[in-house]
């Protein structure tokens, strides 16, 4: 046998022992994956039309997601908007969506295929209605459109939800009494600048973008529709998720002159279906809410992305993830 060591150098092969041991410790956790595993995969999201602030707030958030989720790759689809964004996520030809509540209740109400798996992710921010007119168009309300060209979004669009709702409250009807365009924002932009059409209708954040590049280019006016609520809410159905608020007068200022327009506005959610892993969705959700000011200063309307309100995504039920984020932050 060997010696016995003396007390002092069993004390210094104990010590040394343990810091062997506590570095070994720290290796292991350094080199692997002890935690949750990042989600991974790819998903489709569906966006929206061309220069629209669906596609834009996309864009900005995929960038987001593949600093906080680099496992992960979003795939962006280009669509007509909420009518067309709710039926792909529906039925599984798109994993997350933005869309406006109205869209989304039709949808559910229709009793359409998947409508029972949907469920939302984050109240997001709210589309304002807007119709404009050339300045000098002696168009001044809603009823006014009679016998005019007026493009009401393309047929899968939340805007031509909003449109035809809108013109049956004026005491229109949104085929006989007006001659309808099926043209998205960038196309409609363009039909009244060089006068093919007489008006057109957009429901988005505020600014958007291509609205307000046009104002500073053509002499344009924005009609107000805030005194179209009650009867939008008398027609029952769907038309319980528009309110009155107010464009204000800084939204397009060349537009404007300086003064605020009353108009209508619903909700904008996060949407998914309870078949898409709820891991994914709390990193997702997280991502939104750490991201609201990053994406805010290139899109204005995800400033007003709030955690104290995102959790109401009425119609739909809570995603599981975006439940447990919630559940993370709360005080």
């Amino acid at each position: 046998m060997f010696p016995a060591l003396p007390r002092l150098g069993r004390r210094r092969a104990l010590q040394g022992a343990a810091l062997a041991l506590a570095v070994f410790g720290l290796l292991v956790w350094w080199l692997l994956p002890l935690g949750p595993k990042s989600p991974s995969g790819e998903v489709a999201f569906s966006t929206g039309v061309e220069r629209g602030v669906y596609q834009r707030y996309g864009q900005l958030l995929q960038k987001a997601a593949a600093r906080d989720l680099p496992d992960l790759e979003i795939r962006l689809l280009g669509s007509e908007g909420s009518q067309q964004n709710v039926a792909r996520v529906a039925t599984g030809r798109a994993d997350i969506t933005i869309a406006a509540a109205d869209a989304v209740e039709k949808y559910q109400r229709d009793g359409r295929a998947g409508a029972e798996r949907l469920r939302g992710c984050v109240r997001l921010y709210d589309d304002y209605v807007q119709l404009v007119v050339l300045k000098g168009s002696d168009v001044r309300e809603a009823a006014d459109l009679r016998g005019q060209r007026v493009a009401v979004g393309q047929p899968a669009s939340g805007v031509r939800l909003i449109a035809e709702r809108v013109l049956r409250a004026a005491g229109l009807d949104p085929v006989r009494d007006i001659e309808p365009v099926p043209s998205g924002i960038s196309a409609a932009t363009e039909q009244l600048e060089r006068g093919d059409i007489d008006a057109f209708f957009w429901s988005g954040g505020l600014p958007t973008t291509i609205i307000r590049e046009m104002s500073q280019r053509v002499d344009i006016r924005l009609v107000p529709l805030g005194d179209l609520v009650d009867e939008l809410h008398s027609q029952g159905g769907v038309s319980r998720n528009y309110r009155a608020a107010v464009m204000p007068a800084d939204a397009y200022p060349t537009a404007q002159g300086g003064t605020a327009v009353p108009t209508l506005a619903v909700a904008n959610l996060l949407v998914t279906t309870d078949r898409v892993d709820p891991a994914l969705i709390e990193g997702l959700t997280r991502t939104i809410i750490d991201s609201r000011d990053h994406i805010g200063s290139q899109v204005h309307a995800a400033q007003l992305v709030d955690l104290r309100t995102a959790i109401y995504t009425d119609p739909l039920a809570l995603h599981d993830g975006a439940r447990r984020y919630y559940r993370s932050v709360k005080p």
